[in-house]
């Protein structure tokens, strides 16, 4: 004989409630436990950011031995890469911020990314761009560059806005010599203007642009005289493709804000920070970053430094070195896919066993007044 039980024809409020307590709870574990996910090509970024911290150390080791003192208000982190205020050879107006939050060895590691995601590959020919602006920044693409074993062509401009490589016995030519004489990179600049406005130290006075030559002379750097902007765009194109040869050059990285790399104040800020692969909207502005992204080479744009630093989950105006491996280039917070999966099923075992299979009228028989008072519903 078969036996006749029932169950209510709706499910009680009690068992809906217990369904949304455990959803709620699953949802507030799986958002709260989260996981560090290592990113792509986190090898070739720890490498990177370990020379790029090893070079730090070396620049500051020579700055103090050639008796230029360190100022722990403006230089925090008591790096040795920050600059002066004002001196003979500050080529522009420059922001501290920006300055301080460059001391930052992982930022060779944001390079290795940008530089493999515009599929850069180890034997390729890049162009880089340097000024004395940010020598930090300078020597984090060096190390990546050196870590990707990609060949660059330099192209520097020897002056530096305010806080950067303006102490005229410690330019960046100087800082990149010594970093070849030390062994620790193997490239240096295949030429350097003096840099400023039209890239020829316009403002700078005579004794200031005697320096600025003079850095770049006794670091046996050909000297790039220009007549004016065009001459100087026009210059740096013809060297990067003489020093490239044969070679395909696979990208731009533009440190900074060199009025021809960039295009001066206007054309920099229309590029974004990063990768560039297109032309960004607004007005044309003839420049070394434009006429490569005309030719189809991505661009690499290292400006905006604290927008920069925010989008790699790197420290702003830190008070000390940042240890190597730190930011969201290494790792990045991430659902646990384990945790999410038990609780996308739980939450389907229960409306499953509550709605389909009975389980919730058996766990509250007897024991829900709701359930014995409303209407029946048969089921064999």
């Amino acid at each position: 004989m078969k036996k006749l039980y029932w169950r209510p024809q709706r499910l009680s409020l009690r068992l809906l409630l217990l369904i949304a307590a455990v959803a709620g709870l699953a949802l507030g574990a799986v958002e709260t436990v989260r996981v560090h996910e290592k990113q792509r090509w986190y090898g070739e970024k720890l490498q990177a950011a370990r020379l790029a911290l090893r070079a730090f150390k070396a620049l500051k080791e020579e700055r103090l031995r050639r008796g230029l003192p360190i100022d722990a208000e403006t230089d925090p982190a008591r790096s040795g890469l920050i600059g002066e205020l004002i001196s003979p050879v500050t080529t522009n107006t420059g922001h501290l911020t920006a300055k301080q939050t460059s001391i930052n060895p992982n930022f060779a590691a944001v390079v290795v990314e940008l530089l493999l995601r515009a599929n850069v590959k180890a034997g390729d020919t890049v162009a880089l761009g340097f000024s004395g602006s940010f020598p930090a920044l300078n020597v984090a693409v060096l190390a990546a560059v050196e870590t990707l074993r990609v060949t660059p062509v330099v192209i520097t401009s020897a002056g530096a806005s305010q806080w950067g490589a303006n102490q005229p016995t410690f330019m960046w030519p100087d800082m990149e010599m010594a970093l070849l004489r030390w062994h620790i990179f193997s490239h240096r600049s295949a030429a350097a203007s003096p840099g400023g406005i039209d890239d020829r130290a316009l403002g700078l006075s005579k004794r200031g642009r005697n320096l600025v030559r003079g850095a770049v002379a006794r670091n046996g750097l050909p000297l790039l005289e220009v007549r004016n902007y065009d001459d100087s765009l026009t210059q740096r194109m013809a060297l990067y493709r003489e020093r490239a040869g044969d070679a395909e050059i696979k990208a731009y990285v533009n440190v900074g804000g060199g009025t021809t790399s960039v295009g001066t104040r206007v054309g920099r800020d229309l590029f974004s920070p990063g990768l560039n692969r297109r032309l960004p909207r607004g007005p044309q502005i003839d420049s070394v970053m434009t006429r490569f992204v005309q030719q189809g080479v991505p661009v690499i744009h290292l400006s905006k430094i604290s927008k920069l630093a925010q989008d790699y989950g790197l420290e702003l105006q830190p008070r000390s070195l940042p240890a190597v491996g730190q930011g969201k280039t290494f790792f990045r917070e991430a659902y646990n896919p384990w945790l999410a999966g038990g609780a996308l099923l739980a939450i389907v075992a229960l409306l499953v066993g509550f709605l389909r299979l009975d389980w919730g009228h058996r766990l509250l028989a007897g024991q829900s007044h709701a359930a014995e008072t409303a209407r029946p519903e048969p089921m064999i």
